[in-house]
């Protein structure tokens, strides 16, 4: 038996959590720079906002409806997700975190109420992290994402199903005649894998509720589709394809990227700006105990931006040998945005990206007989650097980060130049930030 744990509404619910005056009102998180909507609370929802609109297609319900919009505060909401992540692990053998708001719990073997064990899981999250939840249960992951929407949307949409399957819905306990009936009320579009466009091709073959889909030929939906949703209707029908990845792979990529909060022209500019992703990518890199051969780097400038000259730029920097050092991807970095720099040009976006990722201590050793000075190591034995590194690391997680920071990347602060992501109506980082932590008056 499978759980999945969601977090209604993540963004908005965090932002909440320490401004109750929040709670009743139509809330929404911005994108980067401010563009778009990325989340809602169920009262912005009821405006009519959808997912990823345009802010300036809603402004107007700011002053017509009391609508808030909030820039947004990914540093406090990843804080939030570990909070939430580690209660939720409490209640299971294994654990996979499947994105920044959900994680499955495999309760595989365990006895007793999973209706109760759920509520409690949730008064705890609630109690300890302030986040409310939904937990849907079932014997597949599948049914078990599709029970955690039945709980989400009874508790948001009274009627839409049974009460008693809101906030926390077990598959497990229905006899299939229950199950049938909640399947029959549920349009296949809200099967977890099913997207747009598969769905409005089901739909076209009068495949319209859950129900239809698991009574559907697999086979023949195999042939039409692929066999991914074939190993769908399998799981809603009870086999299980998926297990739960309590240890997920390496990610083979790493990348930083942003659009600015406003046109960059300046070499030196872009300098700071890519040294400050490469200082981020690398630090993703050694957190997953990586080392990159190569940093790819781009700049490009904007298409809706007609009056301007257009330029894409990329290039990738092969390292003389793999690393996961600050210092050296910093380096390689510059050189590769150096190489594909064109003034006159009004760049609007840059990323770097690590590539080429393998496993710490696996790198192969060689001598180094013709790379420039500017391309050789520091001196330093290569315990010294990792030791570098780690005490850079541990001092940012404790005191926040960009506490330590190569110097070409510090300039690139917070508030440090008008390129800098607009986030006009981002709220504190409460639990990350010393100087912004809440405090009370008598």
């Amino acid at each position: 038996m499978f759980a999945l744990v969601d977090v209604n509404n993540m963004y908005v619910s965090c932002e909440r959590v320490f401004r109750p005056s929040l709670n009743g009102r139509p809330v929404v998180v911005l994108s980067n720079n401010d563009g778009c909507a990325i989340a809602r609370s169920n009262e912005a929802k009821d405006l009519g906002v959808k997912m990823a609109q345009p802010w300036f297609q809603i402004r107007h319900l700011e002053r017509q409806a009391g609508l808030i919009a909030l820039s947004a505060n990914f540093e406090l909401y990843g804080d939030m997700s570990s909070r939430m992540m580690a209660l939720a692990a409490q209640y299971a053998p294994r654990q996979e975190v499947y994105s920044i708001d959900e994680c499955f719990l495999d309760f595989d073997g365990m006895r007793g109420d999973l209706v109760a064990i759920g509520r409690d899981l949730r008064a705890t999250v609630l109690q300890w992290a302030g986040l409310p939840t939904s937990v849907g249960f079932g014997p597949t992951k599948t049914l078990a994402k599709l029970a955690n929407h039945v709980a989400k949307t009874a508790d948001r949409k009274p009627g839409s199903y049974p009460e008693q399957l809101a906030q926390v819905c077990n598959f497990g306990e229905m006899t299939k005649r229950q199950l049938d009936w909640v399947m029959s009320k549920t349009e296949v579009g809200d099967v977890w894998g099913v997207g747009r466009k598969t769905s409005a091709r089901l739909n076209d073959g009068g495949i319209r509720t859950v129900l239809d889909l698991v009574n559907a030929n697999a086979a023949t939906l195999r042939g039409q589709f692929s066999v991914v949703l074939e190993k769908t209707v399998l799981e809603l029908r009870g086999t299980s394809c998926m297990d739960v990845d309590d240890a997920p792979a390496a990610n083979q990529q790493i990348m930083c990227s942003r659009s600015f909060g406003s046109a960059v022209t300046e070499l030196t500019e872009l300098r700071e700006v890519v040294s400050q992703f490469a200082s981020r990518v690398a630090e993703k890199a050694r957190g997953q105990q990586s080392v990159a051969g190569a940093v790819h780097v781009f700049i490009t400038t904007s298409p809706f931006r007609k009056n301007d000259r257009q330029h894409s730029g990329s290039a990738t920097m092969p390292l003389v040998r793999p690393t996961g050092d600050t210092r050296v991807l910093i380096a390689a970095a510059v050189r590769a945005l150096e190489g594909v720099y064109r003034p006159g040009f009004n760049y609007v976006k840059a990323g770097v990206m690590l590539v080429e990722l393998q496993p710490e201590g696996q790198e192969q050793s060689e001598l180094d007989l013709f790379s420039g000075t500017e391309e050789r190591e520091t001196p330093a034995p290569q315990r010294d650097r990792a030791q570098l590194m780690g005490a850079i690391d541990e001092l940012n997680r404790r005191f926040g980060r960009g506490a330590v920071s190569v110097a070409s990347a510090a300039q690139h602060s917070e508030g440090g130049g008008g390129y800098m992501a607009r986030q006009e109506r981002r709220s504190p980082r409460y639990t990350t930030r010393l100087d912004e932590i809440p405090t009370a008056r008598a």
